[in-house]
């Protein structure tokens, strides 16, 4: 019985996905810089510098992701190339699904605040992403 009783609450303290609501959604809106990836060995890469930062623009779980590059006056240099993207909500599962012209692939959301987002891939690499801190040298 202790037995069990232990593997339950280590099984729920070990369990950090969070259920996320089709009112968590609207949090994936905007600029989100990497942070870290963490492989499924344990292994870390932490991202110091991001030379790109992904936009995201969500309406009615169906939008686009695509990659802008920070400039020194605050602005992001953008082109025209985006992935279309459609959100799935389940019973506190969330996974965006991705599509562009060459590929399509999908994302399970781990974790996704106002201020924090992760996504596993189906390699099991998960990657953590902050919002950037806008800089600017006018």
């Amino acid at each position: 019985m202790k037995k069990s009783l232990f593997l339950i609450i280590l099984c729920s303290v070990l369990s950090c996905k969070q259920k996320v609501t089709e009112a968590d959604i609207s949090n994936l809106n905007g600029y989100w810089e990497i942070e870290k990836v963490e492989l499924p060995d344990g292994e870390k890469k932490e991202y110091k510098l991001n030379e790109t930062i992904d936009f995201f623009k969500i309406e009615a779980n169906k939008g686009f992701r695509k990659k802008v590059m920070p400039q020194l006056d605050g602005t992001y240099l953008t082109n025209d190339i985006q992935e279309d993207i459609v959100i799935t909500v389940k019973d506190g599962d969330a996974t965006i699904q991705y599509k562009t012209t060459y590929a399509s692939w999908q994302e399970e959301i781990v974790e996704l605040t106002k201020d924090k987002l992760v996504v596993k891939n189906q390699q099991d690499l998960e990657y953590h992403y902050i919002r950037p801190v806008k800089f600017s040298v006018k």
